[in-house]
């Protein structure tokens, strides 16, 4: 997957950019520009002499000034704020900055700070990126597609802003989130971000507190829904496979319906997959996997019980009960295996509320009843009854993981693995210091937010956080690498394997079932080089696959600029 945004090499090995912008105007072109960084040739001969101070800083000195204009902003709010700023005068900069301090930052471009990002957007609101697409657009949305500015886009991250994290629908704040996912493509992944397109599909919204705001930038109207909500979504992926024919398309913050039936629709017909029910059932998968390295516990001997039906929950069930049936589970037992709940209890065969894609995970009755787990019960009573091993918390319930849940859990697994995986922060299931102290230091646990690692009994717990990042940049690389037609569910298996393989030694001593956030790159790059090796079984020699994964994955540094 070359960097078609440059024009080749020189002798030297420099990526090369021809620039047809002049003065003021390139300084004013985010993708182009390098500030301080222009040298006096550059100055000369594009017509900025005169117009940024004497001094010619390397991206190396630009990034130390930029790191400590930003770390002087003490809310992690207006931190978000200044990074945005950057990425909207220097994108090579914003990525080396944000690259050199992922473990920092990542934080504050994507959860959970994003969220909060999201709820205010109309009110911090600077510079538009990406595409909007509303009703009134309708007929012409390839028009509007062809508005931006950057035609060999490779990789599309689209929301229509309903289900945003754990916080519901933000209508036009929405684009946050494919901004964020973006960034951390770009930075992980090292797709060039002139290769990717942020898109909100902004169909309305129903949040009224949006629609009585004067300074709300959305789509002022309650959402679409029904046949002409399918029918825009149809029209613009009809655009994107006429404009960008080699483009992946990745959903994001769907409602859990919605979630399903588009990625029902579309997976087999465009390079496209849901991050949140895909993704989210990778990463859970992974860490169960990284766990069996301390426990020495095999992936069949689990029992899991998913608090949470949505599109993350759903997404863990079906990826963990098909990598339980690839191990040769079946029939009863692998129905035993993975029980959800929602709202109303367990997903049981006689409820006849049960929407989407719950009937396919719910349980007969009777089988329900002789496993502990019947209606009517305390969340802690199912824990006592159906006795699982691991318990995942997708529910958005802040505390619903409460001590006598916990103690439960502790009663009959020697080694419980606890994954409170809702976020932002305020909406975890349980804190991992309570947990820890509730279970005497014995639970392994991992969170869907940063949480500080915990002390207890003189040893240190690192909590591993259960971040998509550590999957969805590794998917898409590798599916843009191995030029895929599909995204499959081995390609999911594929990479949460080489995530649990990729937590150290180091870190599965202090109990992290995922790997240090600053290893981000290191982790995408392996498991994108996992995802080729699936694509193809013939996919080439494992250096030579690692070969061309390296290739595809871009550095952010200046190129060598070129005068049309």
């Amino acid at each position: 997957m070359a960097h078609s945004f440059y024009r080749g090499r020189d002798a030297q090995g420099r990526w090369e950019l021809e620039v047809p912008f002049r003065g003021a105007e390139l300084i004013d072109q985010p993708m182009y520009n390098k500030s301080s960084a222009f040298t006096a040739e550059e100055r000369q001969l594009y017509g900025l002499s005169g117009l940024l101070p004497s001094a010619i800083s390397t991206i190396g000195l630009q990034a130390r000034r930029v790191y400590g204009n930003i770390v002087r902003k003490s809310e992690p709010l207006e931190r978000y704020i200044g990074l945005a700023a950057l990425q909207d005068r220097n994108e090579h900069l914003f990525y080396r900055v944000l690259l050199d301090h992922l473990e920092e930052f990542l934080p504050i471009v994507y959860t959970p700070t994003v969220g909060q990002a999201s709820k205010e957007f109309s009110h911090i609101f600077r510079r538009a990126r990406g595409v909007w697409i509303t009703p009134k657009q309708r007929g012409r949305i390839r028009q509007v597609l062809e508005n931006h500015p950057f035609s060999d886009v490779r990789l599309i991250v689209v929301t229509d802003n309903e289900a945003i994290l754990g916080i519901g629908d933000q209508g036009a704040g929405g684009m946050v989130i494919p901004v964020g996912k973006l960034a951390i493509y770009s930075a992980a992944a090292g797709i060039h971000p002139a290769m990717t397109l942020p898109v909100s599909l902004d169909v309305g919204t129903n949040n009224q507190e949006l629609l009585d705001d004067e300074l709300y930038l959305g789509y002022r109207q309650p959402r679409l829904t029904g046949d002409e909500y399918f029918e825009l979504i149809e029209e613009f992926m009809d655009a994107v496979a006429a404009l960008y024919p080699r483009a992946l398309v990745q959903w994001e913050d769907f409602r859990n319906e919605n979630a399903h039936e588009l990625l029902k629709r579309y997976r087999s017909r465009a390079l496209s997959f849901n991050d949140d029910v895909q993704g989210t059932g990778a990463t859970a998968l992974a860490g169960i996997l990284a766990a069996g390295r301390i426990t020495g516990q095999v992936l069949n001997e689990h029992r899991v019980l998913i608090v949470g039906a949505g599109a993350a929950g759903g997404g863990i069930a079906f990826q963990l009960r098909a990598a339980l049936a690839a191990e040769g589970l079946e029939g009863e037992a692998l129905t035993r295996a993975v029980a959800v709940l929602d709202s109303r209890g367990p997903l049981l065969a006689s409820r006849n509320d049960l929407t989407g894609l719950k009937p396919a995970l719910a349980w007969p009755d009777e089988l329900a009843r002789s496993a502990g787990l019947e209606a009517g019960k305390s969340l802690a009573e199912l824990v006592a009854g159906y006795r699982p091993t691991v318990l995942i918390g997708t529910s958005g319930r802040p505390g619903m993981f409460d001590e006598d849940v916990v103690r439960a859990m502790a009663a009959h697994a020697q080694r419980p693995l606890i994954f409170p995986f809702s976020n932002p922060t305020s909406l975890s299931e349980a804190v991992p210091s309570d947990v820890i102290a509730w279970t005497d230091g014995r639970a392994l646990i991992a969170t869907g937010s940063p949480f500080e690692a915990v002390s207890h009994d003189g040893k240190r717990h690192r909590i591993g956080q259960g971040n998509n990042a550590f999957v969805f940049p590794g998917i898409g690389l590798g599916a843009l690498v191995a030029e895929a037609s599909e995204v499959t569910d081995a390609m999911f298996a594929a990479a949460a394997r080489a995530l649990a393989d990729s937590v150290s030694e180091a870190e599965l001593a202090a109990f992290a079932l995922y790997p240090a956030v600053s290893r981000l790159r290191e982790v995408t790059r392996a498991v994108a080089i996992a995802v080729v090796q699936e694509v193809a079984e013939q996919a080439g020699a494992p250096e030579e696959v690692a070969r061309r994964v390296d290739e595809a994955m871009w550095e952010p540094d200046y190129p060598v600029l070129v005068p049309v």
